[in-house]
């Protein structure tokens, strides 16, 4: 009887959450994120107070799922997430992924989808903080990544482009590893694990599991980029190879997510 009054809370807790983050997202739009256009002039210094105000958000929001218990969070390895102009690797379990290290990270940018810039809840946000938008894709989205790492950004990639199946193999796309070696940026990379799995892909917010979930987020150790690009006649060959290791690297904590 307890533990199904737990998970009704649970339940509840969750969709406070999630409306909470939506109004919140909402009223950044049509209120904050306006009168920054009017007050701050430069754009530069608009995005990063843009950025400042939706890593707060992030932080309020995580709070909140764990004063209410709906999960717990475990960081490890924080102190490797300090400084800018960092490339930032991660796995991606969970729905909430990218709030969690945006509010880790200090200067965090973030590769998102274009339909984000579309959607009324997120536009706002997306908008005024200068994000990266995978709309073009190719080129001008590798410029773009770029020009953001070197401008002394955190940014972060998901190279997998979407949630992880639990069924399925992990499968990684080439565009992060194509990134690190054309700038020839070493990886912090992320491993997010989520036990019990809960805002998997395909599952529902109101999916819980029979438990709290716990989230351990671990930064590693730096990955060097230089040793794929030397033993490489070219740079693609060079992140065909880095793409491999990654995958190796990431399909370890997606094996252990999923037995």
């Amino acid at each position: 009887m307890l533990d199904r009054i737990e998970r009704g809370w649970r339940v509840l807790a969750t969709g406070a959450c999630f409306a909470t983050f939506g109004a919140g997202s909402v009223l950044l739009g049509v209120v904050v994120f306006p009168l920054l256009n009017v007050f701050v002039r430069d754009a530069g210094r608009r995005a990063l107070l843009a950025r400042r105000v939706i890593r707060a958000t992030f932080r309020y929001f995580v709070w909140m799922m764990r004063a209410t218990r709906v999960l717990s969070v475990e960081v490890e390895g924080l102190e490797r997430l300090q400084g800018g102009g960092r490339l930032i690797l991660a796995n991606h379990p969970t729905l909430i992924d990218v709030v969690l290290l945006m509010a880790l990270v200090d200067q965090g940018d973030c590769v998102v989808k274009g339909a984000l810039s579309r959607n009324p809840v997120t536009r706002g946000p997306v908008r005024a903080a200068g994000f990266v938008f995978n709309d073009d894709g190719g080129e001008e989205l590798l410029a773009d990544c770029l020009r953001s790492v070197r401008t002394g950004n955190n940014l972060i990639i998901f190279p997998e482009g979407t949630r992880s199946s639990r069924t399925e193999p992990m499968k990684l796309q080439r565009g992060a590893a194509r990134v690190a070696v054309h700038g020839a940026l070493d990886i912090t990379p992320v491993r997010i694990r989520c036990t019990p799995a809960t805002l998997a892909k395909g599952e529902k917010w109101w999916q819980v599991p029979a438990r709290r979930a716990h989230i351990r987020i671990a930064i590693g150790e730096a990955i060097a980029v230089s040793p794929f690009i030397a033993d490489a006649p070219n740079e693609a060959l060079a992140a065909r190879r880095l793409n491999s290791h990654l995958t190796d690297y990431f399909s370890k904590e997606h094996d252990l997510a999923s037995a």
